[in-house]
């Protein structure tokens, strides 16, 4: 009996070394086809991978949603705008190629290292801010924790709300439990790469995904351990990060913009973008009757123009 158990405990060791060397393989292999692409800010909580697109005209700070990195940007919307603006594309914290710091997840920590990002690249001036989906609560958060910083704000398709319940992958709940987590995420990259493009034609869905959004997009990255833990930790704590923060939107004075997709599939547009709405009177809502989750591939001129508009108002 003890040899069994030595045995089965043997096994069981020699699988979990097996899955930490074959996700370290896999991690060195995006890091190779998709190295880091900027320039990083240094803060005490981390270093901060900001790819910079143009070099002239209002400063504007792209902030991706949940599953995504910085690279979501530089092809899709950045190009319309880098003649006249200077676009700042930001891994959130622990995405792409950006630090983790403690208390990652927290809203607020996500938005506080924006702020110290943007006093770096862009110390002068308030800055708009394009959030999309997750990216559109850490906007609203640095427009309410550093308004000062901010000119105004373009959401496309935000998470704004708690929601109730409901919505989280099931495996989010592993990959961001403390004891389970450090195991588990050493799976997805197995399995992960071969079924992620079902699940990009869903958050398209009613639009169809641009050819070879995975590789132009990097999502290789997301299935790194350390990656999936952080975006894992940051969906699983978002409901309760916006019931924290939800209450204060209606002080916000900032220009605001959003675009919503009725044919959203992720989200709904009803408790989030129409809730927003009626909580900050003068925000602009853009309703796309035939959009969904992703408003910047289907509708880059019209948000690219968004941005031009509210870059040109004068700071609150």
């Amino acid at each position: 009996m003890t040899l069994m158990i030595v045995l089965s405990l043997l096994t069981i060791g020699l699988i979990c070394a097996a899955l930490v060397w074959k996700s370290h393989v896999f991690s060195q292999q995006a890091h190779k086809t998709y190295p880091p692409a900027g320039l990083f800010i240094h803060t005490d909580q981390g270093n901060m991978h900001i790819i910079q697109q143009g070099d002239k005209g209002p400063a504007v700070l792209m902030l991706h949603g949940a599953s995504a990195n910085a690279r979501e940007f530089t092809w899709s919307l950045a190009p319309r705008l880098a003649a006249t603006h200077r676009l700042f594309c930001m891994d959130r914290p622990g995405h792409g190629y950006s630090d983790r710091p403690d208390e990652g997840h927290k809203l607020g920590i996500q938005a506080e290292l924006a702020a110290r990002t943007l006093a770096r690249l862009a110390p002068d001036e308030p800055v708009t801010i394009l959030g999309h989906s997750f990216g559109g609560a850490v906007a609203l958060r640095l427009a309410l924790d550093y308004p000062d910083q901010v000119r105004g704000l373009v959401l496309l398709a935000p998470v704004t709300h708690d929601w109730g319940g409901g919505g989280e992958a099931w495996y989010s709940r592993y990959a961001a439990h403390p004891w389970i987590g450090p195991v588990f995420n050493h799976l997805p990259n197995l399995i992960g790469p071969a079924q992620v493009h079902r699940s990009i034609n869903k958050v398209f869905a009613p639009q169809a995904a641009p050819a070879n959004y995975y590789e132009h997009a990097a999502i290789q990255l997301l299935f790194r351990p350390a990656a999936f833990r952080a975006n894992a930790e940051d969906v699983t704590a978002l409901r309760k990060e916006l019931a924290a923060q939800q209450a204060r939107y209606a002080s916000i004075r900032h220009a605001v913009i959003v675009f919503s997709g009725a044919g959203d599939t992720v989200l709904s547009p009803k408790l989030h973008a129409g809730r927003l709405k009626r909580e900050i009177d003068h925000l602009e809502l853009i309703r796309l009757a035939e959009g969904g989750h992703m408003p910047h591939h289907a509708y880059g001129d019209e948000i690219a123009e968004a941005i031009r508009r509210v870059s040109l108002q004068p700071a609150v």
